[in-house]
């Protein structure tokens, strides 16, 4: 049985968020939440894709990682203000607490993100 919201083989890989699972998938999740705004068309986040995907796989015990389409999503990106892409924003208990526009290489992202796994 498959399961369409996951990108990837495994649990540890990115989930995709839309304005319906926002309020479930991210501000009520136990984990802290990074969610990767982007859209089909932008090359940077393209380029960001493997290091986003990577952070999942290795943090997906501790971290849910999800993409939101903000092309198929304007709710939840016009409600934070989503105002050029990508932009990553780390939620912890249903709060913002990082976020992380254009692209980054995968060790600045994570250090945004790392002190607030714990």
């Amino acid at each position: 049985m498959t399961n369409n919201r996951i990108y990837g083989e495994n649990m540890a890989e990115t989930i995709v968020i839309t304005d319906e699972n926002f309020q479930q998938d991210v501000l009520n999740s136990d984990k802290p939440v990074l969610v990767d705004f982007w859209a089909e068309w932008c090359g940077p986040c393209h380029m960001i894709a493997p290091a986003v995907k990577e952070i999942a796989a290795e943090h997906g015990a501790k971290l849910v990682v999800g993409k939101m389409d903000v092309d198929e999503n304007p709710m939840i990106p016009g409600r934070y203000s989503i105002m050029s892409i990508p932009t990553l924003m780390l939620f912890k208990k249903g709060e913002v607490v990082a976020r992380i526009t254009g692209a980054r290489p995968k060790d600045a992202i994570m250090a945004q993100v790392l002190p607030h796994m714990n």
